[in-house]
């Protein structure tokens, strides 16, 4: 049963930027304790990109660390990305997850055990 829906992708230039979101697919009175970013190229596997916990703390993948910033509103979700000076390395299908048997996120790859999944949302940067 789906429970998210991500947002906000689509095709920039190098150097751009864009701001994902991630909703839920109906109304269910819960605030999640961890959401994530992941992303994914055909092909590979599904690496993770950021991470927040509840009270707020946000870690990052090297890869996106100073680009990239995750947040959320009122409540776990909505839950946000916005992502700058955008490289064609950064091209694929962004995916939200979220969780609240965790006090705080786990690590990665433990990440890849959250229980709700949005369908997706494609980034395309060109060079």
């Amino acid at each position: 049963q789906v429970q998210l829906v991500a947002s906000g992708g689509g095709s920039v230039e190098n150097g751009g930027s864009l701001r994902l979101s991630c909703a839920r697919s109906k109304y269910t009175g819960v605030t999640y304790t961890c959401m994530a970013w992941f992303r994914q190229v055909p092909g590979k596997e599904r690496d993770w990109v950021a991470s927040i916990d509840i009270d707020g703390t946000t870690r990052y993948a090297d890869a996106v660390k100073g680009r990239f910033t995750i947040s959320y509103g009122n409540a776990m979700p909505p839950l946000h990305l916005q992502m700058n000076s955008l490289k064609p390395e950064d091209s694929a299908m962004y995916y939200c997850a979220a969780d609240l048997r965790f006090p705080t996120c786990p690590p990665y790859p433990a990440l890849l055990d959250l229980a709700y999944w949005g369908q997706g949302t494609q980034v395309t940067v060109s060079s």
